[in-house]
């Protein structure tokens, strides 16, 4: 189903139905591009760390926009033993909703708009009818600009009782340049009242300050018998109408103008309730390289992205607690083996055939179906629902393992639990995906070298200076410097050895990398003046004793978030495809989670009780927004051990 602003309201039930019968929620997102600044090669360098590639997005992607989302929801029949499909395909644009509203600014990227209108995009349909959205922070102020509105005529009204034999006197300074206006206003709606067969008045279009000087004068002189109510032509003026009413009337139009405001905040929120209707149902998500969907989502229809990685993950698990990348479940065992190519077109075919089985899906009554024979690539509707179809029959092949076999697995088995909160990182040798729930892969890489070297130097250059050690891999990082991966760790040495008297270049290994890093992160040692001990004495002792609740804790709700908006893709153009990941060196686990706490004890040593509370509180919201009263199928124990984990080391 196509979904835009002049259909959107009216197919908003069949969305929140959909999600809330569904058994999963397959989704794709369209973007304006990819990288604002460095090539795609440069933006997914094969040795970037979940940090390092998490930065990189953020700071390069999140400028595009976000302007087709498509979601197809997937139920189960039991009776019948298919699934029902229910597609939707929005077109989103953030209009602005007044003249208050956010005025976003967004990036496109050439190559992108030209893919995408070579495929058929229809630009038209975002731009002219695009959805608009507010992200919370935006939907908090405009409330509050509701709420500060309603009070202040609450106050001038009650200014009128104070004093009412004083309605010859104005309760506002009218400037000079705006008396005559004024009283002319006054005289129209003294004929009003006067007059039996007139039941409003409606006044010329006004200045913003204009009708806030009637509204004040007109509640002051008439207390009673009258509403005033500012309207707003087709040519987008705004003019003051004023009715005759009794004091009964005059309540229930005000009730009525505060249900209106209310619907008017419901349509600038537009998009949004979308993904809040997904995030609030605690569903299973389903993507294809889904890790700039997911971010590009939150970004625009929550809130700007954490600086922080871990801050992004507990974001991200409490706004979707169960997310499932296809892309990372096909290249993982037992799928590995049997899937050579991992891109989303060539998945959808693969797992049509054997060993694999074409899902039974049918689409719900009332609902467009898909041809998958005429391929709509690059359609975000129709790329949800072959990433359905892709989850459905590797979901369904796991079941071939069971004991006796079965030939449909759901969303709650534990066969499938594995792959939860893993995203897929595209283009990075070792470490195959970011992990949500915990700390991220940390492989040996002591094979890898950093090597700088002048601006001219081209990748023949590096080939040519490695020429003794065999076969060598160049990631390049940017026009003066590269990873490169020898074949053996030996020889390692060797090349920094080499190095250490040439002019032109250097070497170092990437431990000295990585130390240098983390040098640059930490903080500069502070110069005590004479006196400066006991001024960090004083303030530290006055945060000791200062309130609980004085100190701000940084946590993230995924009803309550807080900062401003701003607003790249998995196949946004023929240079940006869709590339596997290799095989790596393994790394025990207690090794790294040992890595992991000196990392701890080496970062900030900011953090506050508020901060730990507010990741308590994160939890239990993600915990709350799991599925109620949905069991696990339990594995039996003939099955062999580790089969289904996606791997701790790649």
């Amino acid at each position: 189903m196509e979904v835009t602003r002049s259909n959107f309201k009216d197919n908003l039930n069949k969305v929140y139905a959909a999600i809330e019968e569904a058994d999963f929620l397959a989704i794709d997102g369209e973007f304006s591009g990819i990288s604002d600044g460095p090539s795609v090669s440069a933006l997914t360098n094969g040795f970037d760390t979940p940090e390092e590639r998490y930065q990189k997005l953020k700071k390069h992607s999140m400028d595009f926009l976000l302007f087709q989302f498509g979601l197809c929801t997937f139920k189960y029949d039991l009776a019948e033993s298919k699934y029902i499909m229910k597609s939707f395909n929005f077109y989103i644009f953030p209009k602005p909703f007044n003249r208050t509203s956010p005025d976003v600014k967004f990036v496109c990227q050439s190559s992108s708009i030209d893919f995408l209108a070579n495929q058929g995009f229809d630009f038209n349909k975002v731009f002219r009818n695009g959805i608009p959205y507010l992200n919370q922070e935006e939907e908090r102020q405009l409330q509050e600009q509701y709420e500060e509105k309603r009070s202040q005529a609450g106050r001038v009204g009650s200014l009128s009782f104070a004093s009412p034999n004083a309605q010859s006197k104005c309760p506002v300074t009218i400037p000079e340049d705006q008396k005559t206006f004024i009283d002319k206003v006054v005289d129209r709606v003294d004929t009003l009242l006067q007059n039996e067969e007139s039941a409003s008045l409606e006044l010329e279009p006004c200045t913003g300050f204009q009708r806030k000087l009637i509204y004040q004068t007109l509640s002051w002189k008439y207390p009673k018998g009258i509403h005033v109510e500012t309207l707003e032509t087709e040519k987008k003026e705004r003019y003051i109408i004023v009715s005759k009413v009794d004091e009964e009337e005059r309540k229930r139009r005000e009730q009525q103008r505060q249900a209106k405001e209310q619907e008017e905040l419901k349509d600038a929120v537009g998009f949004s309730r979308v993904i809040h209707a997904m995030a609030n149902s605690g569903k299973l998500v389903v993507g294809h390289n889904m890790l700039l969907d997911v971010m590009h989502t939150i970004h625009q229809f929550y809130c700007p992205l954490p600086e922080d990685l871990g801050e992004f993950k507990e974001l991200t698990t409490c706004v979707f607690p169960r997310l499932l990348d296809t892309k990372l479940m096909a290249t993982t065992q037992p799928f590995k083996d049997l899937i050579s190519n991992t891109s989303l077109a060539e998945l959808e075919k693969r797992v049509k055939e054997t060993p694999f089985s074409p899902p039974n899906v049918e689409t719900a009554e009332g609902f467009p179906s898909y041809d998958t024979a005429s391929e709509q690539l690059h359609e975000a509707g129709y790329d949800a629902y072959i990433t359905g179809l892709c989850f459905i029959s590797m979901a369904n092949y796991l079941g071939s393992f069971l004991s006796p076999p079965k030939s449909h697995v759901s969303t709650r088995s534990k066969l499938i639990e594995p792959f939860f909160n893993k995203l897929f990182l595209m283009r990075v040798m070792d470490i195959p995906y970011l992990n949500l729930e915990g700390p991220d892969l940390q492989p040996k890489r002591d094979h890898v070298l950093y090597v700088t070297f002048p601006k001219e130097w081209k990748t023949s250059d590096l080939y040519r200076l490695f020429s003794a050690f065999g076969n060598i891999q160049v990631s390049w990082i940017d026009d003066t410097s590269a990873f490169v991966s020898l074949s053996q760790a030996e020889q390692v040495q060797i090349a920094v050895n080499t190095s250490k008297y040439a002019e032109s270049y250097r070497i170092q290994t990437y431990a000295e990398y990585v130390e240098k890093k983390r040098e640059e992160k930490r903080p500069a040692k502070r110069k005590w003046a004479e006196d400066g001990w006991k001024e960090a004495e004083s303030k530290r002792l006055k945060t000791q004793a200062a309130p609980y609740g004085t100190v701000q804790g940084r946590y993230y709700n995924p009803n309550s978030f807080t900062a401003s908006s701003a607003a790249g893709k998995r196949s946004m153009s023929p240079i940006q495809e869709e590339s596997g990941c290799g095989d790596g060196e393994e790394e025990d686990e207690e090794e790294e989670e040992e890595e992991e706490e000196e990392e701890e004890e080496q970062g900030s040593t900011d953090a506050n009780t508020d901060s730990q509370e507010g990741k308590k509180k994160a939890k239990r919201l993600k915990k709350a927004k799991m599925e109620p009263g949905s069991p696990s199928e339990d594995l039996p124990a003939s099955l062999p051990a580790g089969l289904f984990d996606v791997p701790d080391t790649w």
